[in-house]
């Protein structure tokens, strides 16, 4: 339940799991896509009692990882359709000292918007603090490798609502 959303292509249901779009991705930025995916859980059924149609989500964040990115794509097809708008003001400059940082998603849907804004507590300060470090020793970067899985190990099973707090916004 937790690992998986609902959308619909032209009435039919089709379900996205968090393997599904791991596979899709690639899988170099797990955070990340748990990230997408969570955010859409806590915002979609602010939208609509029933799964969505996909290719009528528009999205505006201010999260530029490409796991997040790959998730969006992969179920609603807004990237490729030009319904995806990166827009870093949105957030803040990163969620340590300007909270909540880029974690900040705004779905669009017949005439509704729901926003997806993070909680405190779930992106580590060391996380960040090497996500944005330049020329990491090989050490770093395997401890920042360690820190993404980390956090998609840590968020998957929690139910969306404990990462994000959704809303309807006007």
């Amino acid at each position: 339940m937790h690992d998986t959303i609902t959308v619909c292509e032209n009435g039919r249901e089709l379900s996205f799991s968090f393997d599904a779009i791991m596979a899709y991705h690639g899988g170099g930025f797990p955070g990340g896509v748990v990230h997408g995916l969570k955010a859409m859980q806590a915002a979609f059924p602010l939208l609509d009692d029933k799964p969505l149609e996909r290719r009528e989500i528009s999205i505006l964040t201010a999260f530029t990882g490409p796991g997040g990115r790959d998730a969006l794509e992969m179920v609603t097809r807004a990237l490729t359709e030009n319904r995806l708008a990166v827009f870093r003001a949105l957030g803040g400059k990163d969620i340590i000292t300007d909270p909540p940082g880029p974690y900040v998603f705004r779905f669009a849907y017949r005439g509704k918007v729901a926003e997806a804004v993070i909680k405190p507590g779930h992106v580590r300060e060391e996380f960040v603090r090497l996500g944005g470090k330049k020329d990491k020793t090989a050490d770093e970067t395997a401890r920042h490798e360690a820190l993404k899985a980390e956090m998609a190990e840590r968020l998957l099973p929690l139910a969306a609502d404990e990462i994000y707090v959704a809303r309807l916004v006007e």
